[in-house]
């Protein structure tokens, strides 16, 4: 049974060693899934988020348990670290390396493992936003464990969108005030529904 877990161990490890040094396809791969999941989040929001988290959750759990040897802290960094969870790490370090780095970069609790803060480095160095290792990160909120990192990023990015287009749609009815007076159509605040715009869209076509 304890060889069985170890070759186990030993799997998971080179292929959290396989993520870090392939870094940049990564970095592709989950640009492409986080932009997807942020187009859909008008079904989202129709279906209810708590319904699509109870379906993406273990989808995400397994993807990166088997990649990255994922904890489910509900609070992803992979993107800023190179592809290397910092969960990884014996001590629970969230922002670069201890002091006690082995010669070779090997971990100090671990010797037989390289230190997750080295591969993170090394990972940063092949992505496009690789700089972003040098942002400091909070602590981990031990509240969000368990949650879907992955569909809370989408979510908030939608957000953000949300309410950028909100914010020009009331600037224009600000700037032409007396227009809106007389023709509040002319610079609408009001937001169109979804199956208004899609049938404007298959006008168009």
């Amino acid at each position: 049974m304890f060889a069985r877990r170890t070759e186990q161990r030993t799997g998971m490890y080179r292929l959290r060693l396989f993520a870090s040094r392939h870094s940049r396809s990564f970095e592709r791969i989950y640009t492409l899934l986080e932009g997807a999941m942020v187009a859909m989040d008008p079904v989202f929001r129709r279906v209810g988020y708590r319904r699509v988290e109870a379906v993406l959750t273990p989808i995400e759990r397994l993807v990166k348990s088997l990649l990255f040897d994922c904890r489910m802290c509900g609070q992803c960094v992979l993107s800023s670290t190179g592809m290397s969870c910092p969960m990884n790490c014996p001590k629970g370090l969230r922002n670069g390396p201890c002091g006690g780095v082995r010669p070779g970069g090997f971990c100090e609790v671990k010797p037989q493992m390289r230190c997750v803060w080295v591969e993170a480095w090394s990972g940063a160095t092949r992505m496009r936003h690789g700089e972003q290792i040098s942002i400091v990160l909070p602590p981990v909120d031990h509240s969000l464990k368990g949650s879907s990192a992955w569909l809370r990023a989408a979510r908030e990015k939608a957000e953000v969108r949300r309410a950028a287009k909100e914010a020009q749609r009331t600037t224009l009815a600000r700037a032409f005030d007396d227009a809106r007076e007389h023709e509040p159509s002319s610079a609408p605040l009001a937001p169109e529904p979804e199956t208004s715009v899609e049938a404007s869209r298959e006008r168009r076509t």
